[in-house]
């Protein structure tokens, strides 16, 4: 083989490595985030998409990863985890968060989200779904 074809082997060999590197960061990041939303709400963050669906949060809001219409009336649901207040008028907590899932007019009598009839157990799924998007 000539000098020129063994570099760009090992040019690829270095980028493939380095790709495969970032991924597996990536999948341990996502994990990390998966656990630490499961431990901080007590739901299942699997659970949270089908939820969403079923509670036609998708109708209002673009959510990652959850199929439905992308709705444009509520914001997008990503980075939830890094926001300072929820709907504008909740301290960002775990706690809250599911509060305000399942009954935001508990916090803000003139909110467009309705109540949905989500109960607790589900909202702490749907609240682990969102907390662990990065």
């Amino acid at each position: 083989m000539n000098a020129i074809l063994i570099k760009i082997i090992a040019v690829a060999l270095i980028l493939l490595f380095a790709i495969g590197a970032v991924a597996v960061h990536a999948m341990r990041r996502q994990d990390q985030a998966l656990a630490r939303a499961a431990a901080l709400t007590g739901g299942d963050p699997a659970q949270g998409p089908d939820l969403m669906i079923r509670y036609g949060c998708a109708g209002c809001h673009e959510i990652r990863g959850v199929r439905g219409p992308g709705g444009r009336v509520g914001p997008p649901l990503t980075a939830v985890a890094e926001r300072v207040y929820i709907g504008g008028v909740a301290t960002n907590t775990p706690e809250n968060l599911v509060r305000w899932i399942v009954n935001p007019k508990g916090f803000s009598p003139k909110t467009a989200m309705p109540i949905t009839g989500i109960s607790e157990p589900e909202a702490r799924h749907v609240a682990a779904y969102l907390l662990a998007l990065r």
